[in-house]
């Protein structure tokens, strides 16, 4: 009996994009469905009550920094996840992968998940990046990755048998295969000789997780990966998806001109029948293209992050809260949000929170934009059962100018 069972309910006429329903051991996800991330186990600057109330289903940790914090063991010493942060539904953790990416060719440098590449980085044949500098706390072999901890400097060695026996620890409903997530300014070389080691690392995840009882009650996604390059992009998509996992996730730091492309080449040949996972992807507009290309469940630390530097989502875009005109404005952040810091907060009143420095800022600000995308991806759910995705999006996206 597998693990997690998903059910497609309505298909996007024409296109990859459906409204599912995937079963979990806590709980089901009525998809596609944007998933919370609390990092180290908590949402930052909200308690697990308030995650559930402003309409999270989901919850996803990250494995590297709770394997340093507090610790695996304790984890699974405790029960699991759910005990340990109070969080009844459903969970998932990365496999650490994104760690080889944003510690390693990202560390120090302006590269995110989705990045603007120059013209030049983005023809087919281009050279190879400076590598003079190199990765500073993350270094991969053949086998694995060391880490240097952000902590205090120490050493410590990820193989993927070692970051599935760390997801068991903790035990999430969903776990991912470990991967290497690439730059997408890396050569084609590069890509290609990456691709290899991800490949071999999903088998060996997949042969460690089968082998453990933790395979009956953790469900096992496979992570495609491949860059910009359609061809290396369907190859990961033919492999991973010829595996033997209960899901999928899109990887890679995507060029933001390439991330629609990416997801359709992959999502056209994985097996349809099983749930897909866009990581690290959650700004409004490209929610839309993953749900058209086919992907039912996403994660960002986009809205917290933008909460906490006063980044706030309207239906009109994202404001800057600290901008002088909001000063004496006592409207809702968003006139038609039903979030609890709309129904009882002004603009006026964040203004102050953020300028005075206030615990209470990031709170308020938190709770609005999880809302706001959280419900975003509701609407979309809803309007592909009522058979109005096109037009949903149309409308959208012209209120919306980010």
């Amino acid at each position: 009996m597998k693990p997690i069972s998903f059910k497609i309910e309505k298909k996007i006429s024409g296109q990859l994009g459906r409204a599912g329903h995937l079963d979990t051991p806590h709980g089901a996800i009525k998809t596609p469905a944007f998933v919370t991330v609390g990092t180290k186990a908590t949402v930052k600057s909200l308690t697990p009550e308030q995650v559930r109330d402003l309409g999270a289903q989901v919850v996803l940790a990250n494995t590297y920094h709770l394997y340093l914090q507090p610790g695996d063991k304790i984890i699974k010493d405790v029960g699991g996840i759910q005990k340990w942060m109070n969080w009844s539904g459903p969970t998932m953790t990365d496999s650490g992968g994104f760690q080889v990416f944003s510690l390693g060719a990202a560390y120090g440098k302006e590269l995110g998940k989705l990045t603007k590449i120059p013209a030049e980085l983005l023809l087919e044949n281009s050279p190879d990046i400076d590598t003079e500098e190199k990765p500073k706390l993350a270094t991969i072999d053949p086998n694995g990755v060391t880490f240097r901890s952000h902590i205090d400097g120490s050493a410590h060695y990820f193989t993927p048998e070692k970051s599935i026996e760390i997801q068991h620890n903790i035990g999430a409903d969903i776990i991912f295969a470990f991967d290497e997530c690439t730059s997408p300014i890396e050569s084609i070389h590069y890509q290609g000789q990456s691709l290899d080691r991800t490949h071999r690392w999903a088998k060996q995840s997949l042969e460690y997780h089968k082998s453990k009882e933790n395979s009956k009650t953790q469900a096992l996604f496979g992570i495609v990966q491949g860059g910009r390059h359609e061809n290396l992009r369907k190859e990961s998509a033919g492999f991973i998806g010829s595996l033997d996992f209960d899901g999928f996730g899109i990887g890679g730091s995507f060029a933001k001109e390439d991330m629609k492309n990416a997801v359709k080449w992959v999502n056209e040949i994985l097996p349809e029948e099983k749930p897909k996972h866009l990581l690290g992807i959650g700004e409004p507009e490209d929610l839309f293209y993953g749900v058209e290309n086919g992907c039912d469940l996403f994660d960002c630390v986009a809205p917290t992050r933008n909460a906490r530097n006063g980044g706030l989502y309207t239906k009109y875009g994202k404001v800057n809260i600290l901008n002088s005109k909001y000063t004496n404005d006592f409207t809702p952040i968003d006139s038609e949000c039903n979030c609890y810091t709309c129904k009882n907060y002004t603009r006026a009143y964040l203004a102050h929170l953020f300028r005075a420095k206030e615990m209470l800022a990031a709170t308020l600000a938190t709770i609005h934009n999880l809302h706001f995308i959280v419900g975003l991806v509701e609407n979309i759910r809803q309007s592909i059962i009522d058979e109005k995705f096109n037009e949903f999006r149309e409308k959208f996206f012209i209120s919306y100018k980010n």
